[in-house]
């Protein structure tokens, strides 16, 4: 599957129900030796009133992604256990 594919699709947590996102709001981390990606980024949601402070990003492992359909891709995680990172604008 080319990149570009995946462009647009929705990611769906499995484990809870959740919508977490989109790709194309996201950022993936690819392994620049083989060119894998090792990690889906997304951005957490804010409010404006958090707006303009340091924002939070998930990082969801390759390993979690469980299937790429033709509008979604289900990835398996437990939300609860996950760090968030903070990234600055």
């Amino acid at each position: 599957m080319r990149m570009a594919e995946l462009a647009g699709k929705e990611i769906i947590n499995i484990f809870n129900g959740a919508r977490l996102g989109v790709i194309g709001e996201s950022d993936m981390a690819i392994d620049t030796e083989s060119g894998h990606v090792r990690s889906i980024i997304i951005p957490r949601r804010n409010n404006i009133v958090n707006f303009w402070v340091d924002r939070q990003h998930m990082v969801i492992p390759w390993e979690s992604v469980k299937k790429i359909g033709h509008e979604v891709i289900i990835v398996d995680i437990d939300q609860a256990n996950l760090n968030f990172h903070r990234y600055s604008v």
